[in-house]
């Protein structure tokens, strides 16, 4: 059984690390920070802490910091590239995961400095290179956002 594996077929936590050989996001666009669990080719859960050094926090907005709802559906779709990648072995091979389209977003609770953003993500399609997720943003009990999206799995561009 390999390291971080369960008997289920479920995956163990993976920390900041792990997280950097799979996505080629880095700062200030890289919205995850942890993977809690992940079963490959079905789901994921993993959390942002959001904290007040965010440099969005700077204009959005003085005196009522709040995380743009366009930052929380990337942190979930980035959460799915995870999924993706690791679900079809694709790490270290410069594949990336491209967004392709978002449907039926609802934004339910405001996400502040000091909240740990839970990302739980399921695949609902996969045929080939690209993937269809259904994405929960969880304050705790509390959902703050949710979101179908699509992505596509290829090569970068090219030069």
């Amino acid at each position: 059984m390999a390291d971080g594996e369960k008997t289920d077929g479920a995956k163990g936590p993976a920390d900041i690390r792990r997280i950097l050989a799979l996505l080629p996001h880095r700062y200030p666009m890289l919205l995850v920070d942890r993977v809690v669990s992940m079963v490959p080719d079905t789901s994921i859960h993993a959390v942002k802490a959001v904290t007040m050094n965010e440099p969005f926090f700077q204009g959005h907005f003085p005196g009522r910091p709040i995380m743009p709802g366009v930052l929380i559906v990337e942190a979930l779709a980035q959460a799915g590239g995870v999924l993706a990648i690791e679900s079809l072995s694709l790490a270290g091979t410069g594949k990336l995961v491209y967004f392709m389209g978002i449907d039926g977003v609802k934004f339910r609770k405001p996400v502040e400095p000091g909240c740990l953003l839970d990302l739980h993500v399921t695949i609902l399609q996969a045929k080939r290179n690209i993937c269809k997720f259904e994405g929960r943003a969880m304050l705790g009990d509390s959902l703050a956002t949710e979101c179908q999206f699509t992505a596509m799995i290829a090569d970068p561009p090219s030069d």
